[in-house]
């Protein structure tokens, strides 16, 4: 997710004026799940689990922006078009200590503002506040980038009501500051919190740029149209993030501990082949 500057400094005013919920959870949300064996999120047929909303369509789909494919080898995926307005595939369910497996490669379709930018997705973990409750668009939560270049740098995503009460995420890493002073995960680095903006994944290219293909000197994703394989493990107020076997990312002291799971929608075709919820060890 690439966060507009004028929105965060919208949040940054709201956060100043108006009461805030650190990690709250509403009384209407579902009581989250602890999986006790393991549970197929895609079962390879349908999206019954899930249910889609974006900001200019609401919960409909129009455009038919989430859908079930057959892969190039035959077998069947999630496609998510990018087509239309930003938002996500979002679970019925919320969820706490898990570890999620996922797989996904990026298609060729890019849309509108984001057509020559990074193909750009992202998973938002422990949703929590109202649909839309950042810019109309996506829950309050904290995600785990899926970008070219930056598969799992952090970001944490603040929402809010429509009568400006806030929901703010919270999480906190060890890391070092690379030559642009952005922050990089680094184990026994110093520690930093955020409840907003991001913290990279440790090999993250300084010299970064939001264009199409891009591809950094020691990215860890697959190439182009191969697929990644992404776990991320939800135990207690801990998160890891690990891209194709390898830790790139991780943060305590994260609140809230559980919520829902998105699959973002934001401008570019991406597939998932597998996602599933294992019990923690």
């Amino acid at each position: 997710m690439r966060r507009p500057p004028l929105a965060r400094i919208a949040l940054l005013f709201a956060a100043l004026s108006l009461p805030a919920l650190t990690g709250a959870v509403a009384d209407d949300e579902p009581k989250p799940v602890t999986p006790t064996e393991t549970i197929v999120l895609f079962n390879g047929k349908d999206l019954s689990p899930f249910y889609t909303f974006t900001k200019e369509t609401g919960h409909a789909d129009p455009l038919r922006v989430f859908t079930v494919v057959d892969n190039i080898d035959g077998t069947p995926a999630v496609r998510i078009s990018g087509e239309g307005s930003f938002g996500g595939l979002i679970t019925k369910q919320a969820f706490t200590n898990y570890r999620l497996v996922t797989e996904f490669r990026w298609g060729d379709l890019t849309w509108g503002g984001r057509k020559k930018a990074a193909r750009d997705s992202g998973i938002l973990l422990h949703c929590f506040g109202p649909d839309g409750g950042y810019n109309k668009t996506w829950h309050a939560s904290m995600e785990c980038q899926i970008i070219e270049g930056g598969v799992g740098d952090f970001l944490a995503v603040p929402g809010a009501t429509e009568d400006g009460r806030m929901f703010i995420p919270t999480l906190t890493a060890e890391v070092e500051l690379d030559k642009d002073k952005e922050p990089c995960w680094k184990a026994g680095g110093m520690k930093k919190t955020i409840t907003s903006g991001r913290i990279n994944w440790y090999g993250r290219d300084p010299d970064w740029k939001d264009e199409l293909n891009y591809r950094g000197l020691q990215d860890v994703e697959s190439p182009h149209r191969e697929w990644t394989r992404v776990e991320i493990i939800c135990d207690g107020n801990t998160i890891t993030n690990i891209v194709n076997g390898k830790v790139v990312n991780k943060a305590f002291d994260c609140s809230p501990q559980a919520g829902k799971i998105t699959f973002q929608t934001e401008g570019a075709e991406i597939y998932f082949r597998k996602i599933e919820l294992h019990p923690l060890k």
